[in-house]
């Protein structure tokens, strides 16, 4: 398996790996993530990248996210574009402690904003579990890639 899976999180497959297999890989390897402390959920979480952030700007991101980014036309920002993707995460990680997470290569720019912005009124918790949620879509998607 990749270590791409989870962004700079090979602990999860190593963990799901040593585990009893249940022949579903996203089930066994969504279980580790449930069953990880939270503040082992929140390393997984803070590891991904902001969107169209610093990493996207000095290409730093990992392959599988600049991919995933640029399937959303996030590699393809106006400035006002650019600066508004550019509040909505400085408000988010103030506000959560942590970057926002969400499935790009389900969503289009315009999603995405949207999303952003209504989710700043949910509660740490809610967002945490969302957060978890839109990870398992990525790694679900990463997974039905190697399988090709």
């Amino acid at each position: 398996m990749s270590a791409a899976l989870f962004e700079h999180s090979p602990w999860v497959e190593q963990r799901a790996d040593a585990a009893p297999a249940t022949g579903n890989r996203h089930a066994d390897l969504m279980a580790v993530l449930r069953a990880a402390s939270l503040e082992e959920q929140l390393a997984v979480i803070r590891a991904h990248p902001e969107l169209a952030g610093k990493a996207a700007v000095d290409c730093t991101l990992t392959e599988a996210s600049a991919a995933e980014q640029a399937s959303a036309g996030l590699d393809r920002l106006t400035q006002e574009e650019f600066g508004r993707f550019h509040a909505l995460n400085a408000a988010y990680r103030e506000r959560f402690g942590f970057p926002f997470i969400i499935c790009v290569r389900l969503n289009d720019k315009a999603g995405i904003l949207a999303a952003m912005e209504a989710r700043l009124a949910n509660d740490r918790e809610a967002e945490i579990a969302e957060a978890l949620h839109q990870i398992g879509e990525i790694v679900r998607l990463r997974l039905e890639d190697l399988a090709r």
